[in-house]
């Protein structure tokens, strides 16, 4: 190396790759070749971002109204749930009330709002593949009504118990709807602690019931489930719910006719509405103890598709909300055994299989990976694995072998965005669930992906560049001004013989020869980086188009 650079920049870049390696505080902090080449979808207050590997947004949503979640469907619609005002006052973090449904350009195409005295949607909903829109609601029951059902008043803290149901919406004109399919699960519910009271058996020998007087971590009070996730397999027609007051998943059945949901008969399965499967806590039904509780407030669970690493088992994001300070969350990958798709595999007087998951995640030390509520874990096409780690707006990849290999922090807070170099657990910048899509996703056919700027203020994507540097001299050179709206200077005291000029996805956009001046006017915004040569070497230089 020659000593009499002033300046020494290394570049570990190749072509078609990127690699990114910063002291970034907020938004992206890293970025390498093994990372799926793909976007990332986030909510956050009334905005939806869909940023790019380098953190760059590439579209955005707006909505009159804060949200927790969105799906980017197919076509380029994003669904959303938003939060507006709650008649019922019902006390569930993640109440939201209202579905949205917008096309690319965010131009609202149907809202319905799905919020009454009694009920109101809350924490998910789902684009089915019909078109229809499976919607998570809560439901007010009376404490009268809760002890006919079987519920101990000493159990009930509360005038009032939350029930949960689905249902599945048909879209109708710009804010109507029609109910096509119905479960509640109030309709599965078993209790042996009063036998004049409704739904009185054997808790330990109905394992496709619901305990109604197991309270779990609600503690009593109405908000006794807690439902936080629901997921649809379309090759099994079925649902998959997540009650994290109860540290339980379950799978129901979505053939059936309303008629049958509220019934033990009936659909592909045989057995109505009742529960086809359930995992993680077999304390709940009297088949197991304390002991043998693997899930802790969980979030998330879904089939990976089946031509993914490890598809058609459920991965899920394990939160260990009651572990002893200080926690550790996990994702676990777990295959529940069947006799064939669909039909689950249960020895009677015993617990739901498997053992133990598949696969489990921690961090190397395990404490630096905790979220007590909120996040998310996704298998991806390319074998790694996406996850949010939701109380930090943490999102990263890791590949086969657990290495990190795409990093992110969200810069929003609930009243400011952060400039780089802020510290993000100085704030509130929680994410409910992000979701990471292939490039090749059918979302994005005939759109434009320009990049934009990166949420963040002052942002600083130097390194986040897909550059052949080779030959990289380290000599003087600057440009202005920087950022740049027109006209960009070229200042050296070489004479510049060729600009090469990249976006941040590495591809070349532009050669100008011989000029130390290069007009903008035409680039959108974004970053750009510029490869000068001159006779004694080649400077890369990061520019930024406002």
């Amino acid at each position: 190396m020659k000593q009499n650079y002033k300046r020494v920049v290394f570049f570990f870049l190749f072509i078609l790759t990127i690699t990114v390696s910063s002291q970034n505080t907020v938004g992206i902090l890293s970025n390498t070749a093994n990372s799926l080449n793909g976007y990332t979808l986030f909510s956050s207050q009334k905005e939806t971002y869909l940023i790019n590997n380098c953190g760059e947004v590439v579209n955005q949503w707006t909505s009159n109204f804060k949200g927790f979640n969105a799906y980017l469907l197919e076509n380029g619609n994003l669904l959303r749930a938003s939060v507006i005002d709650n008649p019922g006052n019902i006390a569930i973090p993640g109440v939201a009330g209202r579905i949205e449904l917008f096309d690319w350009d965010s131009n609202l195409l149907w809202a319905y709002n799905f919020n009454t005295d009694t009920r109101i949607q809350h924490h998910d909903v789902f684009p089915m593949p019909n078109g229809n829109v499976l919607v998570l609601s809560a439901i007010i029951l009376s404490d009268t009504e809760a002890i006919q059902m079987g519920r101990d008043p000493s159990k009930l803290n509360e005038t009032q118990l939350y029930t949960e149901q689905v249902i599945e919406l048909e879209p109708i004109g710009t804010n109507d709807a029609n109910t096509v399919w119905q479960w509640d699960i109030k309709d599965h519910i078993i209790q042996d602690f009063d036998n004049t009271k409704d739904n009185f058996g054997i808790v330990g020998e109905n394992q496709q019931l619901l305990d109604i007087n197991y309270v779990g971590l609600s503690g009593g009070n109405a908000n006794w489930l807690h439902i936080n996730s629901m997921q649809y397999n379309a090759q099994l027609d079925q649902i998959i719910l997540s009650t994290r007051h109860l540290s339980e998943i379950y799978i129901i059945d979505h053939s059936t006719t309303i008629a049958e949901a509220t019934s033990n008969t009936g659909g592909i399965y045989g057995k109505g509405g009742d529960f086809l499967y359930r995992w993680g806590n077999p304390l709940v039904y009297r088949q197991g103890t304390s002991f043998n509780q693997i899930l802790d407030g969980q979030h998330f669970p879904h089939w990976i598709p089946e031509d993914y690493s490890d598809g058609g088992k459920i991965i899920l994001f394990n939160n260990g909300f009651t572990r002893p300070s200080p926690g550790f969350s996990e994702v676990f990958i777990l295959n529940p055994p069947v006799t064939s798709p669909g039909f689950y595999n249960y020895l009677a007087n015993s617990a739901y299989g498997p053992n133990e998951p598949d696969y489990i995640y921690t961090a190397p030390i395990k404490t630096d990976f905790f979220s007590p509520i909120l996040s998310s874990s996704q298998r991806l096409p390319n074998g790694n694995t996406f996850i949010c780690e939701g109380t930090s707006g943490h999102f990263f990849e890791i590949d086969s072998n657990e290495n990190i290999v795409w990093e992110y922090i969200n810069p929003i807070s609930n009243t400011i965005i952060l400039s780089q170099g802020d510290d993000p657990k100085s704030v509130t910048n929680n994410v409910f669930r992000a979701y990471k899509y292939s490039a090749d996703y059918s979302a994005f056919d005939g759109k434009i992906l320009t990049p934009g700027l990166p949420i963040e203020l002052n942002p600083d994507l130097t390194q986040c560049a897909i550059l052949s540097v080779a030959d990289v001299d380290f000599n003087e050179l600057s440009l202005y001004p920087n950022p740049v709206e027109n006209s960009l200077n070229i200042v050296s005291d070489d004479e510049v013989e060729k600009v090469e000029i990249y976006d941040v996805q590495g591809r070349k956009i532009n050669v100008e020869n011989m000029k130390k001046n290069i007009n903008f006017t035409t680039y959108s915004k974004g970053i750009y980086f510029l490869k000068v040569f001159t006779h004694s070497g080649v400077s890369t230089k990061k520019v930024i188009k406002i």
